[in-house]
């Protein structure tokens, strides 16, 4: 894996890695099981639905 060439670039690619990690991986200890998988539905729909928009 290649390195990061400064710090600045660091912390922009851990910063928007974190917001969509964030998304992907709801705090589960928090959710019934029944939640957790409509959350995670929710999420891969509204992914889906970004992706849709952009290759249009």
């Amino acid at each position: 894996m290649g390195r990061f060439k400064s710090p600045r670039q660091t912390q922009r690619f851990l910063a928007a890695h974190d917001q969509i990690n964030t998304t992907f991986r709801p705090r589960r200890h928090h959710l019934t099981a029944t939640s957790y998988h409509h959350a995670r539905s929710d999420v891969f729909d509204l992914w889906n639905g970004y992706a849709l928009e952009m290759n249009a």
